[in-house]
């Protein structure tokens, strides 16, 4: 215990406590570097989509039935889900009933993205997977990815159940991310039992900084029916993160009757849990006490994980699940999220 009594700040914390930190930070890691492990995905015969809007591809049953959307590309530099989309569209596609949509929905960060720094290139402007909030959309509010936004609403709308495609910086074990709604869950619990290696499953009451797609009203409002969930596949550049991506889409397709059935596994759906808490960095100083990896369990509350300025970061409850940790975050910017298992 340091010499100042440990005090939460503010009072509203559970795990961010003002005091002389015990221990000195380590050095921050470089960022993760590595080339492709795969050829970049070529979207190029793709790009202009089959239905007016660029990228949008829309495969018509004409018999009743759900709009199924598989999106990818919401960061220019998450490129194994348009790897998974490309090989999708690469063969027929006759869905049996309904429509089903394929999505790159931001192109134009992707013909920006440079393998050699994968780290950058998310986006053009602004983040895109943060401007999902109906008053922004009609807002005066503008820029190429706001625009963008915009450009999909309209097909967004009509969607029923929505699957969208993103990757890691940090290394971490895949996991299906959804929002809070119940029926969320339970589509996710369905995608995991359909992996041989079910990845966990994580319900996030949203970001911060702006909703997701997922977080989209028609997605997550407790008396909705339409339902959507995000994955995180894995490491950008890695195989195994573009093999997940094509695996849960296919999975995804089977689960809707627009691919072939898959084998039936007696798998149990990944880990369930809840994300409790979003620690945000306050200082560019903010670090880690060791490399932890997306998925990790801390046992012990009150355990000692960052420190941020004056700050400790400490976990608030036993068997704290750290969800996407980013080992260099910038201040202001999300450093990890807590999550309680269920």
């Amino acid at each position: 215990m340091s010499c100042a009594a440990k005090r939460k700040r503010g009072g509203k914390s559970s795990y961010r406590f003002r005091t002389l930190p015990e221990v000195l930070p380590p050095p921050p890691p470089p960022l993760p570097h590595a080339p492709p492990q795969d050829p970049l995905p070529d979207i190029t015969p793709w790009v202009q989509g089959n239905c007016g809007i660029r990228g949008v591809h829309h495969f018509e049953s004409h018999r009743p039935g759900p709009h199924i959307a598989i999106t990818a590309l919401m960061h220019g530099n998450e490129y194994a889900g348009a790897g998974a989309l490309a090989h999708l569209l690469a063969t027929p596609l006759t869905p049996t009933r309904g429509r089903l949509s394929l999505i790159f929905l931001n192109p134009d960060a992707y013909a920006a993205f440079d393998p050699r720094h994968p780290s950058r290139f998310r986006y053009i402007e602004e983040d895109m997977n943060r401007l999902w909030a109906p008053k922004l959309i009609h807002s005066t509010h503008t820029s190429l990815e706001m625009q963008r936004v915009r450009e999909l609403v309209p097909v967004i709308d009509t969607v029923d159940v929505l699957l969208d495609l993103h990757t890691m910086t940090w290394p971490s074990a895949p996991l299906l991310l959804t929002s809070m709604a119940e029926r969320n869950l339970r589509m996710a619990n369905t995608l995991a039992c359909q992996q041989a290696d079910p990845p966990q499953v994580v319900l996030d009451q949203g970001h911060p900084t702006g909703p997701r797609l997922i977080d989209y009203e028609r997605f997550s409002t407790p008396s909705g029916t339409a339902r959507a969930c995000l994955l995180e596949a894995g490491q950008h550049w890695t195989r195994s993160a573009t093999q997940h991506s094509l695996s849960m889409a296919r999975a995804f397709l089977a689960q809707h009757g627009m691919g072939p059935p898959l084998p039936t596994t007696p798998h149990q759906g990944g880990i369930n849990a809840v994300v409790t808490d979003c620690v945000e960095a306050h200082t560019a100083g903010f670090a880690f006490l060791r490399r932890y990896t997306g998925g990790d369990i801390i046992e012990r509350a009150q355990t000692l994980i960052a420190v941020d300025g004056m700050d400790e970061i400490r976990t608030p409850y036993d068997n704290c699940m750290l969800v996407i940790p980013n080992l260099r975050p910038r201040r202001g910017h999300t450093a990890v999220r807590l999550a309680r298992l269920l």
